[in-house]
């Protein structure tokens, strides 16, 4: 076990998550203060971090282990024991109280240091712990800089590897071409949320539930849906409505004519003639049919998605995903051959038991068909998945993920002329990596960025969306990021019947004090 104390209450969200990096498997422990009379047996590594007014010193102790230090793994991807190194303490000028960001920053780069010592290891993305790295080059690219300055900044302040900072002003840079051809200001977006799924996959923690056990439920939640609809469509009254995203879940669990009825409820409700994109995510194929595909057409859908997350069979069946490597083709050119000409799919790299081999399969049965947008995410093994909560059942497989897949990736969807648009970390991600969507151009989805950028106020209904208004997006030097966030309730049935209290939040919110 690792434990970090901390003198006092400062930093200690962004202290955890850095140690985390390092030992993604280990049992860390926060405490404030030291306890004397604590039993410290099965302690391995002691982390102190005090604060004095224009000082922060980090100590490193090991107190245990026979004379061997934290049980981590080696380059192979095989756990080991490594001698213990010494005890090793570092400390930086900077005043917390004068410049909060900048001693937090100071002490990251700090904790980096002793970290990278203590194990042998960088990481990827340096000492960042935030989901969001484009939006740092962003700024950057705002401020002036270029391309190459903006990555050679991130590489010297936050130690981010050249790849990966390279990857991130490129990113960011294109995203800024994009959201440069209108005006995200003066508009807003709107995503609707469809809590069903064929089935649960292995690895999902979304908020989600198996439409088998909702079905009679369905036309009650779409009900409420529907009046949360009517009732908050005048939240941005005077924005421009500019892009719809339908997610979930899988929004093709309802039926054909429940799609309808919902696609219909959007049109009756919402002005859509400033619409730049309108995406449903149709997600699993085994969820797709043709009379559905053929109502999303009738109403204007101008994207969807198709996500196989692997082409190998064995996996689908591991991770629970009911349907087949031939449904997946049958589903994309299904779509195709309806006039569906931006198609995402994603997939996923680290699933349990694939490697480099299996990987590469994938990738090349997805070049084959072609999407206009490939969405590559790294496994991220969250808390309320089935695979974290039944990790032992799980212990002989591998779960493999590194730079040369990542990299592999990279080019197999370069090849077909889709370029990175959007880019996102998310905690406990296999290989401390991140998932970068790559489309053609003209075919990037605009929702993706506008959501990860946080640059567009988004109107969310349905259980677990998150409306968030933007005031500030903290792109001017100087100026602050100043988002708030509405929620609704994740459970579907305290969704349906709390239904006014979601939709007395949103009419808290007035068109006054929404202005970036």
């Amino acid at each position: 076990m690792i434990t970090i104390t901390f003198d006092k209450r400062d930093f200690e969200y962004d202290v955890y998550e850095l140690v985390r990096e390092f030992y993604p498997d280990g049992e860390i422990q926060t405490r404030i203060g030291e306890d004397p009379g604590r039993k410290e047996a099965d302690v391995t590594l002691k982390i102190l971090v005090f604060y004095e007014k224009k000082k922060i010193t980090v100590r490193f102790l090991h107190t245990a282990g026979g004379g061997e230090g934290p049980i981590r793994e080696n380059t192979d991807g095989y756990a080991q024991a490594f001698p213990a190194r010494e005890d090793m303490e570092g400390s930086v000028q900077a005043d917390r109280r004068a410049d909060r960001r900048g001693a937090k920053d100071a002490l990251k780069n700090l904790l980096y240091g002793l970290l990278c010592r203590e194990t042998g290891r960088t990481m990827p993305w340096g000492n960042l712990v935030g989901i969001r790295p484009t939006k740092i080059a962003m700024k950057l690219l705002s401020g002036g800089l270029s391309r190459q300055e903006a990555s050679a900044q991130m590489q010297q302040q936050y130690s981010v590897s050249a790849p990966k900072a390279d990857l991130a002003a490129y990113t960011a840079d294109r995203e800024r071409r994009i959201l440069g051809s209108f005006d995200y200001a003066n508009g807003y977006s709107l995503y609707i949320g469809i809590p069903f799924c064929p089935s649960i996959c292995l690895y999902c923690s979304f908020s989600s539930s198996p439409i088998a056990q909702w079905k009679n439920q369905v036309d009650n939640y779409l009900d409420a849906l529907c009046r949360e609809m009517a009732e908050t469509r005048n939240t941005f009254a005077g924005k421009q409505l500019q892009t719809i995203y339908i997610g979930g879940g899988t929004p093709t669990t309802l039926e054909a004519a429940q799609m309808d009825r919902l696609l219909w409820a959007v049109e009756k409700n919402f002005d859509l003639s400033h619409l730049r994109e309108f995406t449903v995510e149709a997600g699993r194929p085994d969820s797709i049919t043709r009379e559905k595909l053929e109502v999303m057409k009738k109403h204007g859908v101008s994207r969807i998605s198709i996500n196989p997350q692997t082409m190998n069979q064995k996996t689908l069946d591991l991770i629970g995903r009911h349907h087949s490597v031939e449904q997946i083709h049958e589903s994309f050119d299904l779509a195709r051959s309806l006039g569906f000409d931006n198609i995402n799919m994603d997939l996923i790299v680290g699933l349990p038991g694939e490697g480099p081999e299996e990987v590469a399969y994938t990738m090349q049965e997805i070049i084959r068909m072609a999407p206009d947008d490939i969405t590559v995410h790294s496994l991220a093994l969250k808390r309320a998945s089935r695979l974290t909560q039944m990790k032992d059942l799980y212990a002989q497989i591998s779960f493999q993920n590194s730079e040369q897949i990542m990299e592999s990736t990279a080019k197999y969807c370069r090849s077909i002329g889709n370029e990175p648009y959007y880019l996102y970390r998310q905690k406990n991600m296999a290989g401390n990596f991140e998932n970068t969507g790559y489309a053609r151009e003209g075919k990037a989805g605009l929702y993706n960025i506008l959501i990860m950028e946080e640059v567009q106020s988004i109107l969310a209904l349905g259980a677990g969306a998150s409306t968030k208004i933007v005031y500030d997006t903290g792109l001017e030097p100087g100026r602050p990021v100043r988002i708030e966030r509405v929620e609704n309730v994740r459970d579907i049935r305290s969704y349906i019947d709390r239904i006014d209290e979601m939709i007395s939040r949103k009419k808290a919110i007035t068109w006054e004090q929404h202005s970036i």
